[in-house]
């Protein structure tokens, strides 16, 4: 079982919440979920923080009224999905003395079995571009430091670490990682490169729309597997520490 659970918050009046509030806040939700954070060598969980429009000062992010906000909690393996399933904030969303009412929740349920029937198994007709949307702050690591740059060899290796790590179906390793890389080019990007503070220390990443682009020599069973691979980043993020609310990825469905 695969979930992705999205809330819409409003405020009634102006909230302001130091930058490192997602910490907090994504702390608050793994205890009611009864999961600790910290525990799994790969996180079962993702967290997207609060998103949408926001005025940021040095020290804060401020939330203000009259602008609908999201928050995303995805489950990557059936005990985590199933307590996201049930998981109820109620009416409003409280922590760190702010409030936000909640109005409204969906879920997208899906499973491993049905994304790799519909994307690879029933032989769908490839796509060619790949359009995605990285919503929070998106960074690889790469030794003791932060790749703030959507290269995509390690946005596959990425997504595919995660796949292979919860799904029944083991789709590859290292070779098909550079097939993606020899496949698949970056053809379009409009970022910008957006700070995530945890704790005292800030990591560098970066936001914005990347379109990916599948060369004619590509295999079509591998251009899927591919495709396969964005539609699961829907639910496992992008990079690193996303149970903190980075990475959070959206793909722009044609």
């Amino acid at each position: 079982m695969l979930i992705r659970a999205t809330w819409t918050l409003t405020t009634d009046a102006p909230v302001s919440l130091p930058k490192a509030y997602s910490l907090e806040l994504s702390k608050q939700l793994h205890t009611q979920l009864h999961i600790e954070m910290g525990s799994e060598a790969v996180p079962s969980t993702t967290f997207s923080g609060i998103t949408g429009y926001c005025s940021v000062s040095k020290e804060f992010v401020t939330f203000e009224p009259g602008e609908f906000y999201r928050l995303s909690l995805s489950g990557l393996q059936e005990p985590a999905s199933k307590a996201i399933a049930a998981l109820d904030l109620g009416e409003q969303l409280q922590f760190l003395g702010a409030s936000f009412n909640i109005v409204n929740r969906e879920d997208e349920v899906t499973s491993y079995e049905a994304l790799y029937h519909q994307q690879v198994a029933s032989e769908p007709e490839p796509l060619h571009r790949f359009d995605l949307t990285f919503v929070t702050p998106t960074a690889f690591s790469q030794n003791r430091l932060y790749l703030p740059l959507p290269v995509p060899t390690l946005m596959f290796r990425s997504w595919l670490e995660r796949w292979n790590n919860f799904a029944p179906v083991y789709l590859g390793g290292d070779d098909l990682v550079g097939y993606f890389g020899e496949a698949i080019a970056l053809s379009h990007h409009r970022i910008q490169t957006r700070s995530f503070q945890v704790h005292s220390s800030r990591i560098s990443g970066f936001t914005g729309s990347v379109s990916l682009r599948v060369l004619t020599k590509a295999d079509p069973l591998l251009a899927n597997v591919a495709h396969l691979l964005l539609r699961y980043a829907g639910f496992c993020g992008t990079g690193v520490k996303t149970r903190l609310g980075m990475g959070h990825t959206s793909q722009d469905l044609p």
